[in-house]
């Protein structure tokens, strides 16, 4: 898979995605599901470092990194669309779940910081039909020059979230977000207020403000297909 070879190679450049053949589409899937399997397996065994990849929360956040990253690399064309927000939605529950397993540490909070804007950054992208810029870190509109179009080619579509998926999503980040802060009332602060302890450290206005993007993508997010005509740009 292209996509694939991108994340491993570092390859920043952006070509005009296609969809993903059946076969690519089925060693993305395997690819996926055996990375999703291997951080559980590792998570579960996050209490005995001996046996685990992922002892810390820096550790998780570092595969779930990786794992975002290929992700995003699959193109929002139809039929393959719908993978990267499935795979996404899958990702996000894991994570927001995930985390709270781990003891809370002052010191890692600045990573898990930067992974969930990361998280959200990838959720505006996706909610917008974005190809994702992995240099750039963010979504970019996939604009299609005419002439690129060839007579006979099946149009270009990209499909985008549903409501059903957005719904989801939204209870996903307000039960997660709510867990989050409860998990850093557990902070070693030595009796301090963990908020005035985040506020020191120069954090509490980001975790404040989780997912703020993805929110409010989605509170005027109209739900219209995107058709080859609103992809189409001159070159």
């Amino acid at each position: 898979m292209q996509a694939e070879d991108n994340v491993r190679n570092g390859s920043s450049s952006l070509k005009i995605p296609q969809a993903l053949s059946k076969a690519q589409e089925r060693k993305a899937v395997e690819y996926v599901e055996d990375s999703f399997m291997d951080i559980t397996s590792a998570f579960k065994k996050r209490l005995e470092p001996s046996m685990t990849k992922l002892p810390t929360l820096t550790a998780y956040l570092d595969s779930m990194q990786k794992l975002l990253a290929f992700i995003l690399q699959i193109p929002p064309i139809d039929p393959s669309t719908h993978l990267r927000t499935a795979f996404l939605l899958r990702l996000t529950g894991d994570v927001m779940t995930s985390v709270p397993g781990y003891p809370p540490q002052m010191k890692e909070l600045q990573t898990l910081l930067d992974f969930l804007d990361d998280l959200d950054q990838a959720w505006s992208a996706v909610l917008k039909n974005q190809v994702w810029d992995p240099a750039a870190g963010e979504g970019v509109d996939l604009i299609v020059c005419v002439d690129e179009i060839k007579p006979g080619d099946p149009p270009i579509r990209s499909s985008p979230v549903s409501q059903t998926e957005q719904t989801r999503l939204r209870s996903l980040l307000v039960t997660g977000t709510a867990e989050l802060e409860e998990w850093m009332t557990g902070l070693n602060t030595s009796g301090e207020d963990y908020q005035i302890a985040l506020q020191r450290a120069g954090l509490l206005q980001g975790f404040d403000d989780l997912f703020s993007v993805t929110l409010s993508e989605m509170g005027t997010y109209d739900g219209s297909v995107n058709d080859p005509a609103g992809m189409e740009g001159t070159c």
